[in-house]
């Protein structure tokens, strides 16, 4: 009898482990940095992109003269 509640409580125990485990919660919050990253990039490049194109065109434009 004594054995089957050992088994039993280290049952439990380790059912107990596998629910309290933050492992999938760490991947979670790095993806979503990962998300968050990747969209302030976007952003950055659709709102600068064009003129950063003017401005190293002028550029280019300038040092082609000298």
């Amino acid at each position: 009898m004594t054995s089957l509640m050992v088994s039993m409580m280290a049952f439990v125990a380790g059912v107990k482990d596998r629910f309290s485990s933050e492992k999938g919660a760490t991947a979670t919050e790095y993806s979503l940095l990962v998300g968050l990253i990747a969209l302030v990039l976007v952003v950055g490049v659709g709102f600068f992109g064009t003129k950063l194109n003017t401005w190293f065109s002028t550029l280019g434009t300038t040092v082609a003269g000298w």
